[in-house]
């Protein structure tokens, strides 16, 4: 394709997803043009990881992935994701000589800057001869079968037979997140599940609120359940309080399957049986309860719990059974209902996006031929902890290898 404006592929965002892969599709060939409206290169790596980028997660279970990602098919990323490991991205990362660490249950962070990872997937589109121009805008996009796809960009019109959409959820806004990928989607054809913020701090109004407003900046482990018994998710990681919410890792986690008007069932003191040592306190003891609480949970928190109820406010020795057995309860069982969502601002991933039953999990190709999908703008979404990177290479690097067979087919039939 040597007329002027002519790729064999244009990829269509510059995130973690659309780099990769045009740098994946450059080096076996192809002649690519890597596009993004963005002033900025992947921001959403640049500010991952408190900015040193969870970039992977040694954890993940290849034979059955389902288990870190949901979607309307949780299963159909074990194509992609089997096909390049974790363990395949950490050798790339040790090649461009970046350092890493593991954090935290198969987290694995870089020692200095996220900046490493972006640099490192720039060098590979370099390796690749891809040609970036960024920031450039795109506007509107034909097809005609037979001459490929057509855009009018900011830079003028370019023509190929593939492209790759990479452009993401609508996760914070402020760094430049667009409907772009879904509105192309439904423009040839596929069906998008609905997207909504997920990883996302949970929101709770008026009065329920208020006893709990002073905790704010609060850490502690919990066990966090929402979902009926046949649907029922279940962490066990930090729960941080906010001035309007929850945060924290196990309510980021547990925000991707909480259904709106859903309550959450919270276990403040995982591996303690609450009653039984308060039962014991009583016998023992003659200290306030809410000094016996604080053995079990943190201080601030018994203090607030204890002063919700003048029966607590007294020595626990003095206390009837039947007030500690509820304190006990609402430790070990707290039960409250989410009003809302912090929204996409402060959302890590979008959940919902191009459905996958209109898409090949083999090559992320639609069902539109020669329009591809990749990333996050794909209904897949991983738990917290790298697996959505690992998601944007993994579908990146089958979506690249579907692209070279492709054209190796047209040379062929050339």
């Amino acid at each position: 394709m040597g007329a002027p404006g002519a790729f064999d592929v244009i990829v269509i965002g510059a995130g973690a997803a659309g780099l990769f892969c045009a740098g994946l599709a450059g080096q076996r060939g192809l002649k690519v043009l890597l596009m993004d409206h963005g002033e900025r290169i992947a921001e959403k790596i640049r500010i991952s990881g408190g900015g040193r980028a969870n970039f992977t997660n040694r954890d993940l279970d290849v034979r059955a992935p389902q288990r870190h990602f949901i979607g309307g098919n949780p299963h159909f990323c074990r194509s992609a994701l089997s096909r390049y490991t974790p363990q395949q991205f950490i050798e790339l990362v040790e090649r461009h000589g970046i350092a890493y660490h593991e954090k935290h249950k198969g987290q694995l962070f870089c020692d200095g800057s996220s900046q490493q990872i972006i640099d490192m997937l720039l060098a590979e589109c370099a390796a690749g001869g891809v040609t970036h121009w960024q920031p450039c805008s795109v506007g509107q996009i034909g097809f005609a079968p037979g001459e490929g796809y057509r855009l009018q960009t900011g830079r003028g019109e370019v023509r190929a037979p593939r492209v790759v959409v990479a452009t993401g959820g609508l996760s914070i806004p402020q760094i430049g997140a667009t409907d772009f990928g879904y509105r192309l989607a439904a423009q040839f054809g596929l069906r998008v599940v609905p997207p909504r913020p997920a990883l996302v701090p949970l929101t709770f109004g008026g009065e329920d609120w208020a006893p709990y407003a002073d905790l704010a900046g609060l850490a502690l482990p919990v066990r966090i359940a929402t979902g009926s018994k046949k649907a029922r998710t279940v962490f066990l990681e930090d729960l941080l309080f906010t001035h309007r919410g929850l945060s924290g890792p196990a309510v980021l986690q547990i925000s991707s399957y909480w259904q709106p008007g859903a309550p959450l069932d919270i276990d403040f003191a995982p591996g303690v049986d609450v009653q039984a040592a308060l039962a014991d306190a009583k016998q023992r003891s003659r200290k306030r309860i809410a000094n016996e609480l604080a053995g079990m949970v943190p201080a601030r928190l018994a203090d607030a719990w204890v002063g919700q109820d003048a029966a607590l406010q007294r020595p626990i020795n003095e206390a009837a059974d039947r007030a500690l057995s509820a304190l006990a309860e609402r430790i070990a069982r707290w039960q409250i209902t989410p009003s809302g969502t912090e929204g996409y601002k402060k959302a890590e991933v979008t959940a919902g996006g191009v459905d996958t039953r209109d898409l090949s999990s083999q090559t992320m190709e639609s069902k539109h031929p020669g329009l591809y999908f990749i990333g996050e703008v794909v209904d897949v979404t991983g738990w917290l902890g790298g697996y959505n990177f690992q998601w944007a290479w993994a579908s990146a690097h089958a979506c690249a290898q579907a692209l070279e067979a492709r054209a190796d087919h047209a040379i062929m039939l050339g």
